[in-house]
């Protein structure tokens, strides 16, 4: 927290002890104080990151057995009702493979194979989607599940909502400070913004056995938006 109201007050009041009668009503006499709000809500929306790694002796049969298991994937996601442009590709990689390290072995490595690695990013309109999807997708074939966390598509009201509670919060920080310096808290002279923090994607999926029969369980949980400001006030 940032406050500057004792010395901005001190000064202006023994600048005013100096001044000729009628000169104090001229002189802008200010407290600034910061405030903060925050507004929470339940996410709308679920992202997770999926996708398939193969390996194979050789880059054309790894490739070849990543494209079949990645089609499939394709299919289960737009069986599930999810649209295209909710699937965006992330990450391709074709990397060699060696043997394990022999520190008597003082040759070259060898090759002994390569990896495919084919990932995608998947938004969900709908939270409940989630553990259906990550069952679809690794019955699928995806053996990677890099991530999961929930958003909140239109933040909007709730960032209105923390920035009203962030003035509302320096405002009542004001009037303590006002009330114990002896002054009379005036209209504000200028509010600045400092800072809002939309929601921040957070993972929220529990995985269970994979013996078990149920769908895997989520929880959206909630998340907030927090809004910082600073406000010059008027004291007389």
């Amino acid at each position: 927290m940032r406050f500057t109201a004792p010395a901005v007050v001190l000064t202006g009041l023994l600048a005013a002890a100096a001044m000729p009668a009628g000169a104090y009503a001229d002189t802008a006499h200010t407290i600034t104080v910061s405030g903060s709000g925050e507004a929470r809500g339940a996410p709308d929306q679920a992202q997770l990151s999926a996708g398939v790694t193969t390996v194979a002796p050789t880059a054309a049969a790894a490739l070849a057995g990543n494209a079949r298991t990645m089609t499939t994937v394709f299919d289960t996601l737009k069986r599930l009702g999810i649209p295209e442009r909710a699937i965006q590709t992330s990450n391709f990689s074709v990397s060699p493979q060696y043997p394990p390290y022999n520190a008597n072995d003082r040759g070259l490595q060898k090759i002994v194979g390569y990896q495919i690695t084919n990932q995608v990013n998947v938004t969900l309109d709908d939270t409940r989607k989630l553990g259906p999807a990550l069952d679809a997708l690794v019955n699928a074939g995806a053996n990677q599940i890099n991530s999961v966390s929930y958003s909140i598509h239109d933040a909007d009201a709730l960032e209105a909502k923390a920035q009203e509670q962030a003035i509302v919060n320096a405002r009542t920080r004001a009037e303590v400070y006002a009330k114990a310096a002896g002054v009379t808290l005036g209209g504000v002279v200028s509010i600045t913004e400092v800072s809002v923090e939309a929601p921040h994607p957070m993972a929220g999926v529990m995985m269970m056995k994979a013996e078990a029969a149920p769908s895997t369980p989520t929880s959206a949980g909630e998340q907030g938006v927090t809004a910082n400001v600073t406000v010059v006030f008027e004291i007389r």
